[in-house]
């Protein structure tokens, strides 16, 4: 899957063309920024949620894993070990560590991991080219963008895993190995249950074979984990396994999943009852329609909505969960509906709201979880809106526009294809 070809007597605009060009540096100015940025702000080294990667794993050495809390940097609010036993036994051997050194290789891979991410969805479009230099300018120029995204920041900001959850399961996608693809998968599971959501895209596909091996992993993750800490996995799978409320407020802006969603509107947390069933029911169907309006080698747009949806119907989808908000806004711009208006207005009201950080905004203003004027109450389903206008909008270009198909490899002495066209 590619974007659409330049039009015909198209030119390049110098400022693009200008960025593109000097995108190494721009890269390496945002992500100097940053440092200095997480250096010199007062809580820019917290890394809250490392700590209870680090500290937690290390309590499962006592046999308290989930007995657990981290609240040195948050009192009001301590944080569990939320996480399956085997991310645990992952994030063990970090406990050996200083903490110092830690957090700043977390953030640097943290950054070289967005960029690996941003280079696999434009190779799922463009194939080989994407490995043309200037399509590798393009994946700076977005690296150097997304690390201020709110997702981005705020994982970086935490010392979040989300960056490399999103490139495994780029990776699995990527490959043609069905025992491979569905072992990364099943493996992310195993640390953290999101990446779960992956099996869709394979079934989607209709790749079974890594749908069964992906499922095969996570069970072997289980296995292992009962294996090792039998007693601390059997409290997981039996009491906290699913348990949303120790994870978080649900209503709280910074959950931006359905349910939280409704539940801002609602005033009160309407749980997984009957309106929320309708809400996932509806996305669903969504998702199905914009699905098939896709072409059959989209390898990327299944797979961003795929991703969108798990992201609508987990029960707590954090902001810096939806650091897929970057391959989606690389597959707008760049796949086969970027040069529609409504594609653009889409890509950019995205890329305000994610550089805003709307829900951040408003949890400096809300002094409840959920108990708000309304204005705020819908102000905080940003994300949720912004998803299903995703699907409204996929659905209704891939049935009025037809998608160009992929285009030939480039003959040898044949110009490249303009990136920035």
């Amino acid at each position: 899957m590619s974007q659409l070809p330049r039009a015909e007597g198209a030119t390049r605009t110098p400022l693009r063309h200008t960025l593109v060009r000097w995108a190494p540096v721009l890269l390496g100015l945002s992500v100097l920024a940053r440092l200095v940025w997480t250096l010199l702000t007062p809580n820019g080294t917290n890394f809250v949620d490392l700590h209870v990667y680090v500290d937690g794993s290390a309590a499962l050495l006592r046999g308290d894993l989930y007995g657990f809390t981290y609240s040195e940097e948050t009192p009001d609010f301590p944080l569990p070990f939320t996480y399956p036993p085997f991310a645990a036994l992952v994030f063990l051997p970090l406990h050996y560590l200083p903490f110092g050194l830690v957090g700043v290789l977390w953030q640097v891979c943290t950054v070289l991991a967005l960029f690996w991410v941003i280079r696999i969805s434009l190779e799922l479009m463009l194939g080989d080219r994407a490995r043309e230099r200037a399509w590798v300018h393009v994946a700076m120029l977005w690296t150097a963008v997304g690390v201020w995204s709110e997702p981005v920041r705020t994982t970086l900001d935490y010392g979040q895993v989300n960056v490399f959850l999103v490139l495994g399961a780029m990776l699995a996608v990527r490959s043609a190995r069905s025992w491979l693809s569905g072992g990364i998968v099943g493996v992310l599971a195993g640390i953290k249950l999101t990446p779960a959501v992956t099996g869709l895209y394979f079934l989607a596909q209709r790749r079974w074979r890594a749908a069964v091996f992906s499922a095969v992993a996570f069970a072997g993750t289980v296995a292992v984990s009962y294996l090792v800490i039998g007693p601390q996995a059997r409290d997981y799978f039996t009491s906290k396994f699913g348990d949303a409320d120790r994870i978080g407020p649900v209503g709280s802006a910074w959950n931006q999943s359905l349910r939280g969603a409704l539940s801002r509107l609602a005033g009160h947390d309407v749980g997984s009852g009957a309106v929320w069933v309708v809400a996932v029911v509806v996305s669903a169907a969504l998702a199905v329609l914009a699905w098939r309006a896709l072409g059959p080698d989209d390898r990327l747009g299944t797979l961003v909505l795929v991703q969108l949806f798990g992201l609508l119907v987990s029960p707590i989808s954090w902001v810096h969960h939806w650091v897929w908000v970057l391959p989606m806004l690389v597959w707008l711009v760049h796949g086969p509906y970027g040069r529609l208006l409504g594609t653009r207005v889409v890509a950019a009201t995205w890329l305000v709201v994610t550089a805003v950080g709307v829900p951040w905004v408003l949890k400096q203003i809300e002094e409840e979880s959920i108990s708000r004027p309304g204005v705020l109450a819908w102000a905080g389903t940003v994300n949720v809106v912004g998803a299903l206008a995703v699907f409204v909008w996929v659905a209704y270009a891939g049935r009025r526009n037809r998608a160009t198909p992929t285009p030939p490899a480039r003959r040898s002495g044949e110009p490249a294809r303009d990136p920035i066209a």
